[in-house]
C-alpha cells in the first residue's frame, strides 16, 4: 500500500491536472502557449478575460465546492458510524431546496422595487438560511437533558425531510411555466454563472470549516468504538457531535447556496477512500477534501463540453457516474461478504 504522503502527492497532481485541463478545454479551446500568455498577463484581450474571468473563478469554486461536499460526508459518517450516510439525513438539502423554491416562486411579489442585485442573490441566500434552519430544527428535537441522540437525529433529519418536500411540492405546483424551469435547473445543480466573489465568500469559510472538522479527526476514530467507549478515553463526545454537525449544516449550506444541490459527492467520495486507504479520519478527511475537489472539477470540466455550446447540468454527471459506482461498490462488499 502506498505511503500517505505518496498518496497525498498523487492526488494533489490530478487534482492540479484537471484544472489545467479544464482551464484549457471547453467551447473554446486553449492551447498551452495561450494559457501561458494569459496566465501571465501577455495574452489578447479575449483570451485574458476567458480565462480570468469565465473560466478560472468557476474552477475554483469547482474546486472548494467539490472539497467541501465530500469532506462533510465523510466527517457525516463517522459522526453516525455508517459509511452510508450523508448530509442529506440532517436536514439540510431538503431545507436549503424548500427556501430556495420559495425565493423562485415568491421573489416576483416579495422583492418588487428592490435592487437587481439583491434580487440575483435572494434564492443563494434564502437556501442557505433553509438549510441551517432545518438543520437547527434537527437539532433541537434531537438534543435533549445536555445529550444528542444520534438515532434521534436520523429519525428527525428523516421527518424533516418529508415535510419540507411536501411543501416544496405545493409550491412547485403554484409556480409558472418560468418559474418551474428555473427551479428545475437550480436542483440539478450548475457552476454556471460562478464569480470571483463567490469564491471569496465560499473559500474561507470552507477552509475554516474543513480545518476544524479535521482537529475532531481522533475523536471521530474513537466514534469508531462507540460513543460510551470514545467517552472513557476522554473525548467530550456531545461538544464534538455539536461541533460537527454544525460545520457540516454551514459549509453544505454554503455550497448548496451556490450551486444548487449536487448529489453523490459526499457519498462516493469517501466511501471509495474507506476501501482505499481504511478509517482513520486523520487521512480520510483530507484525502476526501482533495480526491472531491478533483471528481466535482473533472465533472464540471465534461458538463461544459460533452453538449457545446450547450452545458449540461452538473448534478446529472454526478448522478450518471455516482450512484452506477456506488452500485458496484455495494456488490463488491456484498461478494467479500457472501465468501467470507
Amino acid at each position: 500500500m502506498k505511503s500517505n504522503a505518496s498518496v497525498l502527492a498523487s492526488l494533489l497532481i490530478l487534482l492540479l491536472a484537471l484544472l489545467i485541463g479544464g482551464v484549457m478545454t471547453g467551447a473554446y479551446e486553449l492551447s498551452a502557449t495561450e494559457l501561458w500568455w494569459a496566465l501571465t498577463g501577455r495574452a489578447e484581450e479575449l483570451e485574458h478575460f476567458l480565462v480570468w474571468q469565465v473560466r478560472m473563478p468557476r474552477l475554483v469554486l469547482a474546486v472548494v465546492v467539490g472539497a467541501a461536499l465530500a469532506l462533510t460526508g465523510a466527517a457525516t459518517q463517522g459522526l453516525f458510524r455508517n459509511p452510508l450516510a450523508e448530509p442529506t439525513l440532517i436536514g439540510v438539502t431538503s431545507g436549503a431546496m424548500l427556501f430556495a423554491v420559495l425565493m423562485l416562486v415568491l421573489s416576483a411579489r416579495l422583492l418588487a422595487g428592490f435592487p437587481l442585485w439583491m434580487q440575483q442573490i435572494s434564492v443563494s441566500l434564502a437556501a442557505f438560511a433553509g438549510a441551517l434552519l432545518t438543520t437547527g430544527i434537527v437539532y433541537r428535537l434531537a438534543a435533549g437533558r445536555g445529550r444528542l441522540n444520534v438515532t434521534t437525529m436520523l429519525l428527525a433529519g428523516i421527518a424533516i425531510a418529508a415535510l419540507a418536500g411536501a411543501f416544496t411540492g405545493l409550491m412547485v405546483y403554484q409556480s409558472t411555466e418560468s418559474q418551474l424551469r428555473d427551479i428545475t435547473f437550480w436542483s440539478l445543480g450548475s457552476l454556471g454563472g460562478a464569480n470571483w466573489t463567490q469564491v471569496a465568500i465560499a473559500a474561507p469559510l470552507i477552509v475554516v470549516g474543513g480545518y476544524f472538522l479535521r482537529r475532531d479527526a481522533l475523536a471521530l476514530n474513537a466514534f469508531l468504538l462507540g460513543e460510551r467507549e470514545a467517552a472513557q478515553l476522554g473525548f467530550r463526545v456531545d461538544r464534538v457531535k455539536r461541533r460537527v454537525i454544525v460545520w457540516v449544516a454551514l459549509l453544505v449550506g454554503v455550497c448548496i447556496s451556490l450551486t444548487g444541490l449536487i448529489g453523490f459527492v459526499g457519498l462516493v467520495i469517501p466511501h471509495l477512500l474507506r476501501l482505499w486507504r481504511g478509517t482513520d479520519y486523520r487521512q480520510l478527511l483530507l484525502f476526501s477534501g482533495l480526491l472531491g475537489a478533483s471528481f466535482l472539477l473533472g465533472a464540471d470540466t465534461l458538463a461544459r463540453t460533452i453538449v457545446a455550446p450547450a452545458e449540461l447540468p452538473i448534478g446529472i454527471l454526478t448522478a450518471l457516474v455516482g450512484a452506477p459506482f456506488f452500485l458496484w461498490l455495494l456488490l463488491r462488499e456484498r461478494r467479500k461478504t457472501v465468501f467470507l
